[in-house]
Parts: C-alpha cells; structure tokens; sequence
C-alpha cells in the first residue's frame, strides 16, 4: 500500500512540474516592460503635445541621438 502511495505522489508531482514550467518567462516580463516603457514615453508625448517652447529641443536631440545610436550596436 506504501509503495502505492508513493508512486501516485511521484507521478502526480511529475505531472504537476510539467504543468510549472516557466520556460518563457523571461520573454514575458521583457515585453511587459517595454509596452510600459513605451506607454509611459507616449503618456509624456501626449502631455507635451499643447506645449510650444525649444528650451528641451536639445535635451529631446540629445536623448534620440543616444536611442538611435543605441539600436544601430545591435546585431541581429
């Protein structure tokens, strides 16, 4: 009867595992922290659409030089 137990626990665990996997998640977080970066960044946009002044001109020049600077490293 013992062994019995024990072997419907094992298989049952085992299954459970299987149905645990995390494979992928990391993928997951990643995106979701993108999308709120890029929310965030067209929240600010939207906010500073009625906004007319080039005081931050070269701030915003300089921040979109270092992005794209930043996307032309990568190597695919």
């Amino acid at each position: 009867m013992y062994r019995l137990m024990g072997l419907v626990h094992a298989t049952s665990y085992r299954a459970l595992g299987a149905l645990r996997r995390e494979t992928g998640q990391g993928t997951v977080e990643y995106v979701a922290l993108i999308l709120l970066v890029a929310l965030v960044m067209a929240g600010v946009v939207a906010a500073m659409s009625g906004f007319r002044s080039d005081d931050g001109k070269e701030l915003g020049d300089a921040i979109l030089g270092k992005i794209k600077e930043a996307v032309r490293k990568v190597k695919f």
